[in-house]
């Protein structure tokens, strides 16, 4: 055992969490076979959160929740005594297959100097079932060297940028697999869609100032940004309605059974709906003015920009 510890890479663990005592145990047992430390980052879980996470030896702090993940995960890289070469970020819900375990433990500490970001390709799994078709290609960075990556400051959709060096991509796979119920799933999405409303809406009319250190992302990432940026030039409600039949036809989602058509109408049509209604919401008591927007997003969403 002493052996196998010792040949662990200098990673460690940040995950942020808020009642999370359905997954959290499973994530810190799987973190714990790559990363020598573990941070819990809280928002006053009123759960089981905080002593699962103790039992199992992560470190917790707190740290008031101000609906932004990026500002979060941010925080934690400036206020956690972070000792370790390489940082991974995990959310409570995701776990990594064990061919990524073995994979980091073997390639991270002989990667080159000039690497500060691994990529790894991101498993999907709703309602117990994985969801192989419909989604395309989705791949994130995860782990980068301490100081050199940061999250960018966004309200949705944020990922980790690179202050300097390249990034590359590993083989295997991490999986993200909430436990939730559906309506604990349509609860939280719709507290997702004001958020990348806003999104969608400061594309068009710049709500919100650019802030934060210039970063590279990796290229997935960037994909994926260029084409929210054409989702966004769409009409609206058109849009949603295209971009499910394009997955759950084109991309063979209705492959993946009832899990699959509720996966791609609920994510893929219902989701992208209901942000449609938010910016028409916005829009019509707000026209085209962006101090009337910012405004009505405080008074009826409470989410200052």
């Amino acid at each position: 055992m002493l052996a196998i510890l010792l040949m662990k890479p200098s990673i460690t663990a940040v995950i942020l969490t808020f009642n999370e005592e359905l997954h959290l145990r499973r994530c810190l047992e799987n973190a714990r076979q790559v990363a020598s430390a573990i941070f819990i980052v809280d928002s006053f879980s009123t759960d089981a959160t905080l002593a699962i996470a103790r039992e199992c030896g992560a470190v917790v702090y707190q740290n008031k929740w101000e609906n932004n993940h990026a500002r979060q995960f941010n925080w934690a890289l400036d206020n956690l005594p972070i000792e370790t070469e390489w940082v991974l970020r995990l959310d409570a819900d995701e776990y990594l297959l064990p061919a990524l375990v073995d994979e980091i433990n073997a390639r991270v500490p002989q990667v080159d100097a000039s690497v500060s970001g691994i990529i790894f390709r991101r498993r999907c799994v709703f309602l117990n079932k994985w969801i192989k078709r419909g989604i395309g290609k989705m791949e994130m960075l995860r782990l980068f060297r301490y100081q050199d990556g940061f999250s960018e400051t966004r309200w949705m959709d944020e990922h980790i940028k690179l202050r300097k060096g390249t990034s590359m991509l590993f083989e295997h796979e991490f999986v993200d697999h909430n436990l939730n119920t559906i309506g604990w799933w349509t609860q939280k999405h719709n507290g997702y869609s004001i958020r990348e409303a806003i999104e969608l809406l400061n594309i068009e009319y710049g709500l919100i100032a650019e802030v934060g250190p210039d970063g590279q992302m990796g290229s997935g990432a960037a994909g994926k940004r260029g084409k929210k940026l054409r989702y966004a030039k769409l009409p609206l409600f058109f849009r949603s309605a295209a971009y499910f039949f394009y997955r759950y036809v084109f991309l063979l989602g209705f492959t993946g059974g009832k899990e699959g058509f509720l996966w791609h109408f609920l994510q893929g049509w219902w989701y992208r709906t209901l942000v449609d209604a938010k910016v028409f919401e916005i829009r019509k008591a707000c026209g085209s003015d962006p101090v009337l927007m910012k405004r009505y997003i405080k008074v009826q969403y409470g989410i200052e920009l």
